[in-house]
């Protein structure tokens, strides 16, 4: 089985008003968690043995920032089923709780922020450099996402998994979608941290690589072309890792729940296998033409699963639930050998009953402005529950601090 990690995007926010708060730095640097210090079994790497501070997607202390302070990231180490993977997600969930907390503040799996407000840019010279080239593009980009990394044997394998799993990404940002609110707007999407990710100028899917030569020749001309800064800004669906031997696929929101997050990552290692085995049995990648899957992320992040879907056979309408379910099929397979196919059967059929995170922000919001509307319009509220939803299963860390008075670092 091929062992696969995530990266998280946490928001920072006040526990009572739902304000994000410009706490990153002050968390990082109060903060420090040795592999020691993590719950048991979750300090492993790829071969079983515990890490030094060089182990893959650990930073040493478990957390790192961001493009914007309001953000906190997490990441996994390397795993080789869901159910460890379930508890690093918990755990890192809860070592970013356990550091906010300490300045009065919560976390949040947000994929943008409900509530209105001025973000501010991680002080970095790279950062830096990104505001004055993207102007309101960066100044405006406090969204979180998750990403999951996938082992890839070579970078060949790598390439052609890109290009075997593009069509049917959009299919993870509609089960994903947690973004229906902009700064206290109702955007009218489920997923709006994708429309507003995809206006960086690399990001949204690509075309067709063929080889690992020519991927990079794809990359080396987009550096050329002195658009991008650097290579960290190829912000593709999926790419191969600058620092792993992993795929990582990227158009998933973060999740309000950490099994839903762990859902996703589960499928996302089907479809690389799946997508690897195709490459071996020399099955050619379907020739779909990227305006084609640009359509389907769009239609992905307006309807999620509450309308239709294009269909990855055929990207034609179809309805959303059918859609999912046509990719727990195509993926059965895989999944049954790894014993994950009832899992994911149950878990897809959850999300569908109860709805993405969109509609659970949604109907805290319509609870909030039942009868006498509130001032804030109810979107204090969805974030009250939203951090409820991701800390409810979150690992309970020994040593959890009682919050001290909300400190604030930063101003707008």
């Amino acid at each position: 089985m091929r062992t696969f990690g995530v990266e998280e995007e946490l928001l920072i926010v006040d526990p009572e008003s739902g304000e994000p708060l410009a706490l990153a730095d002050a968390l990082l640097a109060g903060h420090r968690v040795a592999a020691d210090d993590l719950p048991p079994d979750l300090d492993v790497d790829l071969d079983g043995r515990r890490p030094g501070k060089e182990g893959a997607y650990d930073d040493g202390n478990g957390l790192s920032a961001e493009l914007k302070l309001e953000q906190i990231e997490t990441q996994t180490r390397p795993c080789r089923d869901h159910g460890s993977l379930l508890d690093q997600i918990r755990a890192g969930r809860a070592l970013a709780d356990q550091a906010a907390r300490k300045h009065g503040a919560r976390v949040a799996a947000l994929a943008t922020s409900p509530v209105a407000s001025t973000s501010h840019t991680t002080p970095d010279p790279r950062y830096a450099r990104m505001l004055e080239r993207f102007g309101l593009t960066a100044q405006e980009q406090l969204t979180c996402g998750f990403h999951v990394h996938t082992y890839v044997e070579s970078p060949e394998e790598g390439v052609a998994v890109l290009d075997r799993i593009r069509d049917k990404l959009a299919v993870l940002t509609a089960l994903s979608a947690n973004s229906p609110f902009w700064n206290g707007v109702p955007t009218g999407f489920e997923s709006y941290r994708t429309q507003a990710w995809n206006r960086w100028p690399t990001a949204g899917p690509a075309g067709i690589y063929g080889t690992y030569p020519a991927y990079r020749r794809v990359v080396t001309r987009l550096l050329d072309s002195g658009v991008m800064l650097d290579e960290g800004m190829l912000y593709f669906d999926a790419r191969l890792s600058r620092n792993h031997p992993t795929v990582e696929v990227r158009v998933a929101d973060v999740c309000l729940r950490a099994g839903d997050a762990a859902l996703i990552a589960v499928l996302v290692r089907a479809l690389v296998e799946s997508a690897g085995r195709e490459w071996r049995d020399d099955v050619d990648p379907a020739p779909v033409p990227t305006v084609l899957l640009r359509m389907a992320s769009w239609q992905a992040s307006s309807a999620g699963l509450g309308g239709d879907l294009l269909d990855f056979g055929n990207f034609r309408p179809a309805p959303a639930a059918d859609v999912v379910r046509s990719l727990v099929d195509y993926l059965a397979p895989v999944l049954e050998e790894q014993g994950e196919l009832a899992l994911a059967r149950q878990g897809v059929e959850d999300i569908i009953a109860r709805g993405t995170g969109a509609a659970e922000q949604r109907r805290a919001r319509d609870k909030a402005m039942a009868g006498q509307p509130p001032e804030d319009m109810g979107f204090g509220a969805v974030v009250r529950q939203s951090v409820h939803l991701t800390m409810r299963d979150a690992l309970d860390l020994a040593g959890m601090e009682a919050a001290p008075d909300l400190l604030r670092v930063r101003q707008a």
